[in-house]
């Protein structure tokens, strides 16, 4: 598959870039453990995952566990290939690429 390099104002928010960078690693993250890594409150986490489900990159899914409602997060297909395509910008731009 070959990327385009673009740049993505909506993945290149910092948060949301870390967002991206850790659920390009996995299938899908838990919220909990999104939150710890990103290292942000839940209320930062929920606004970011909204935006980035919003522009059709991110998909939520919730479900009970253990009588616990649990949410995970995983790129869309859509969401993969703006975040390649955006990683692949920024090395251009820093001369990587």
């Amino acid at each position: 598959m070959t990327v385009v390099p673009t740049f993505n104002t909506t993945i290149h928010a910092p948060h949301r870039l870390q967002i991206c960078a850790l659920l390009a690693e996995v299938n899908q993250a838990e919220f909990s453990v999104i939150r710890e890594s990103v290292d942000v409150s839940e209320s930062v986490l929920s606004k970011q995952l909204r935006t980035l489900e919003e522009a059709g990159l991110v998909t939520i899914t919730k479900a009970t566990r253990a009588s616990r409602l649990r949410t995970w997060a995983s790129l869309t297909s859509a969401g993969r290939k703006a975040y390649a395509a955006h990683v692949a910008e920024l090395r251009r731009i820093v001369g990587e690429g």
